[in-house]
């Protein structure tokens, strides 16, 4: 068995839709990044990642590479679980925490818990997704963008 640690954060942008575990959430302001920015699912690719000591999102899908422009990031995961299974593992579980301060996210909980279930091929009782705010402290609490964490729990399921 390995635990892997994922974290990733953007800032807010003007124009941009607010995507997070694949879910779109209205929002006045979405996250700039070359991908569709979905913070959530980058930290949970870099949980995976990391425990397989392979690196980061950013090594495998750079923001150099056109062909990354604004994909959808849960398409991201299903890369990196195709590339977990080909090490022969296989995920056990996965925590996640959202930090931000606006808008409300338990709402879209459930959906994102699901899509993220689907990309990694497991059971949505094996994916958690939480939300908390940072009582308006840090870049998070000023509205400024939104921070993940991710952990995961992967083991050995073929030599």
């Amino acid at each position: 068995m390995r635990i892997g640690h994922g974290y990733d954060v953007h800032a807010f942008a003007e124009g941009r839709r607010l995507i997070l575990g694949g879910v779109d959430i209205p929002h006045v302001k979405g996250l700039m990044g070359h991908s569709d920015a979905d913070v959530l699912t980058h930290a949970v690719c870099d949980s995976l990642l990391g425990a397989l000591a392979m690196g980061d999102i950013g090594k495998h899908f750079p923001d150099t590479d056109s062909s990354f422009k604004n994909v959808n990031s849960l398409l991201l995961l299903e890369k990196v679980k195709a590339l977990l299974s080909a090490e022969g593992y296989g995920i056990v579980n996965v925590d996640s925490t959202l930090i931000a301060q606006k808008p409300k996210l338990a709402p879209y909980i459930d959906e994102m818990r699901k899509n993220l279930a689907n990309a990694m091929d497991i059971p949505v009782t094996d994916v958690s997704v939480k939300a908390t705010t940072e009582e308006r402290l840090g870049f998070t609490g000023r509205e400024e963008g939104i921070s993940a964490h991710a952990v995961c729990l992967i083991e050995k399921i073929s030599k």
